[in-house]
């Protein structure tokens, strides 16, 4: 993995608290918000695919929110008592970068989950991107 001063030097600030100290950004200041293009959100640290925006909805709660991710194994879940309330935290599989945490207010007819994701732990892939960036085996969800 990663050293911390090198994703630093890499992350902005925001980026790297989020994903390594497990902070939260300001609810609707995110630039995946209110962003709607077909494509896949991957792990801002190790590029790792997450979520999927055929996924993606508006939960009008200031953060993207999925029903999924792109795989179970994508992501691992921890118990959260911070704040003095029991949630769900949602991390990366591999890098373990902090990404949110599961509600289960979510649309019922998806399954009832909200992944509520910050968007500094995120990139965002464009369908037309996905060869280029190394990401070919995703097309497919978007035929």
């Amino acid at each position: 993995m990663e050293k911390q001063d090198s994703l630093k030097k890499r992350l902005s600030p925001e980026q790297f608290d989020v994903t390594q100290n497990a902070a939260t950004e300001k609810p609707f200041s995110g630039i995946y918000d209110a962003f709607y293009e077909d494509g896949i959100y991957v792990d801002i640290v190790s590029g790792e695919p997450l979520f999927s925006s055929l996924d993606k909805y508006d939960a009008g709660c200031g953060w993207p929110s999925f029903t999924k991710p792109i795989a179970q194994n994508a992501i691992t879940k921890k118990t959260d008592w911070s704040l003095g309330m029991h949630r769900t935290e949602v991390r990366s599989h591999n890098a373990a970068s902090h990404l949110g945490h599961i509600f289960t207010d979510g649309p019922s007819a998806k399954g009832g989950l909200r992944y509520c994701i910050n968007s500094a732990s995120l990139r965002f892939i464009a369908v037309a991107d996905l060869d280029k960036e190394g990401y070919s085996e995703y097309k497919k969800l978007f035929v």
